[in-house]
């Protein structure tokens, strides 16, 4: 396959086709079903340690393209209990495809012959074309980042350092959201545009009330969904185990301990004072 795919813009033949992007979009997500339907949460936990652990050298938005291929499969596909090493065929196929997509970095098989795990040529094709089936070969995930150019637009900024640093945050706190299992009820245009608000909270406060209503008023924006997404978002922000997932990755070859922190910081973080400053920021959202 010879790809050159680009996360913020994923249309083969044009740019800046937002209407398109936004009426497409939920095509490119898991089915509605999937949280519903994941009774056995530690499976893509699993596999999501794998891909983190796998992929840790390579571009990050490798890695996030990968998972999303992940979830899209995993909401169409029962992977059988007992099996690990099927867990790690699924991950390993997921970064292959991401990394081809993507036109990366080259890589072979023998990459990921570490840590027990041993794989030939034909089972990684046998399981990459079982994925673009599941995901109907739709490949050219839209995504978060698809829509950062079009929502920053509603900014307004008039010096383009500013504008940098709100996306540089933004993009932070996606990759950052991008293994919460609760964001993935949200479409991709929605976490964008909490990601920004977010970002704004922390870097322009005193802006954030006209940014906010900016946002809400665009015609592509359900602002219910906004609301929750926000606070979704607002909770990973305030989460410090985040920010070194990627990193956790590379340390060990035990995968599974890559997300164990960010669990117990998820659980530990749901304490009154941060549930109060959430309640206040969601009220001001709502206004």
């Amino acid at each position: 396959m010879e790809f050159h795919f680009d996360l913020e813009n994923p249309l083969p033949t044009s740019t800046d086709n937002f209407p398109l992007l936004f009426h497409t979009e939920t095509d490119h997500m898991p089915s509605k079903a999937y949280l519903q339907t994941l009774s056995n949460l530690s499976t893509r936990h699993q596999i999501l340690s794998l891909i983190l652990h796998f992929s840790h050298n390579f571009d990050p938005f490798s890695s996030y393209l990968a998972i999303n291929y992940m979830d899209r499969f995993l909401s169409t596909q029962s992977i059988p209990d007992g099996k690990p090493w099927i867990f790690k065929l699924v991950a390993i196929s997921c970064i292959s495809l991401a990394l081809k997509m993507m036109r990366k970095t080259e890589f072979s098989v023998s990459d990921f012959q570490d840590c027990g795990v041993i794989l030939d040529s034909l089972s990684l094709e046998r399981m990459e074309m079982l994925i673009l089936g599941a995901l109907k070969w739709r490949m050219r995930s839209i995504n978060p980042f698809s829509f950062i150019k079009f929502f920053i637009s509603f900014f307004e900024f008039k010096d383009q350092i500013s504008t940098q640093a709100l996306k540089d945050k933004a993009t932070e706190l996606i990759f950052k959201a991008h293994n919460d299992i609760k964001l993935l009820q949200f479409k991709p245009s929605i976490i964008a545009a909490s990601a920004l608000l977010c970002a704004a909270d922390e870097l322009f406060p005193v802006q954030l009330p006209f940014f906010r209503n900016s946002i809400s008023t665009c015609e592509y924006v359900n602002k219910e969904n906004l609301f929750y997404c926000y606070n979704a978002m607002q909770e990973v922000a305030a989460i410090d185990g985040y920010e070194s997932v990627l990193n956790a990755a590379s340390s060990s070859c035990t995968p599974t301990n890559v997300l164990d922190v960010q669990c117990f910081n998820s659980s530990t973080s749901e304490n009154g004072e941060i549930r109060d400053l959430k309640r206040r920021k969601l009220g001001d959202l709502a206004n």
